[in-house]
């Protein structure tokens, strides 16, 4: 597959119709990922953040705040309410590193390590929601993660 910058004609309406932006396709897309997965969620009184913070917790277990940060590219005043609800809720358990106080350690509770048997149920009714097929998913995955990962870098070289 070769890679191609996209060439945009300045001249043209049509260039800047919003259903021409990959921008608006991305942001859509997202939305209505967040409207499908709302449903899903409510059962366990997660909102979609915690539900990606408990992912990663369950990918590893006893991450620092910093760590989940990196992974989910949430900033500390962001992501330090987010935990706070999941502890509330039973899911995480929040401690101070005894080897370095100034870190914060993050880990699953019981009632955390439980729900990971039904995020399989979610991962699959999101599946059947988006209609795709497995190899589709993949693909579009694939597509995104490169995506990201150019924006990433035309920003840093900024």
């Amino acid at each position: 597959m070769t890679t191609k910058a996209a060439k945009f004609d300045s001249g043209s309406d049509e260039a800047l119709a919003l259903g021409q932006q990959l921008c608006f396709a991305v942001y859509s897309a997202a939305h209505a990922f967040n409207r499908a997965y709302k449903p899903l969620l409510d059962r366990f009184g997660l909102t979609y953040p915690q539900y990606l913070v408990l992912l990663a917790l369950w990918q590893q277990d006893r991450m620092t705040v910093k760590r989940i940060g990196e992974e989910l590219g949430l900033d500390s005043g962001t992501l330090s309410p987010l935990l706070k609800r999941l502890e509330a809720a039973g899911y995480v358990r929040r401690a101070r590193d005894a080897a370095d106080e100034r870190q914060v350690i993050v880990s699953l509770t019981q009632g955390g390590r439980d729900l990971k048997a039904e995020a399989f149920g979610i991962l699959r009714d999101i599946g059947n929601a988006s209609g795709c097929s497995l190899e589709e998913v993949r693909e579009m995955r694939d597509a995104l993660h490169r995506l990201t990962q150019r924006l990433a870098g035309r920003h840093q070289e900024s």
